[in-house]
């Protein structure tokens, strides 16, 4: 994770990213209406990510990417194919749960909700210190992620939420003065 706000490089650059980045009230709904950048798309049942191979998940390098760009529900959606895949249950079940209601307050600050933002980030953070819990002294990252730092920015955002923006706001504007950039 670092302070940038140029985002970083594609990690899975094969995989486009929809035509907009959802935002409510502002946009179709991608999977409900007909006009929806997902409308009609079954996405496919992912595996359960092994996290010594985290590299080679797709779906979860690819959520690190819409997030990084600012398609905060379309990263929701695709960590949480990810978390179902887990069995909703366990580390990496509440790794991908926390990365979900991180992406869900990045669509809440750019939604203009501070409330959402707090949240989200307060139940991200309650899920990192899992995790962490879990990981144990010798686990500080998991999945290429310093979950320590996720830890204290979460935290930090649920207490100082960014400003509420417009919703007329630019298509894929960043919501977040971080990227995820896994290593």
């Amino acid at each position: 994770m670092t302070t940038n706000s140029i985002p970083p490089q594609r990690l899975v650059p094969d995989r486009p990213f929809p035509p907009y980045a959802y935002l409510p009230g502002r946009d179709r709904h991608p999977t409900r209406d007909a006009e929806g950048h997902s409308f009609g798309h079954q996405p496919e049942e992912p595996d359960v990510p092994d996290p010594m191979l985290w590299r080679a998940c797709g779906d979860y390098l690819y959520g690190i990417d819409l997030f990084n760009h600012g398609y905060y529900w379309e990263a929701h959606e695709a960590w949480e194919g990810l978390w179902h895949a887990c069995g909703r249950r366990g580390v990496t079940a509440n790794y991908m749960q926390a990365l979900i209601n991180l992406a869900a307050a990045g669509l809440k600050a750019r939604w203009g909700n501070v409330r959402g933002v707090r949240g989200n980030s307060q139940t991200a953070a309650r899920l990192f210190t899992s995790v962490a819990g879990q990981l144990g002294p010798d686990g500080r990252r998991y999945m290429g992620l310093d979950v320590s730092a996720l830890l204290r920015w979460t935290s930090d955002l649920s207490e100082h939420p960014p400003a509420a923006q417009s919703t007329s706001v630019e298509p894929e504007s960043i919501a977040f003065e971080f990227n995820l950039r896994p290593d």
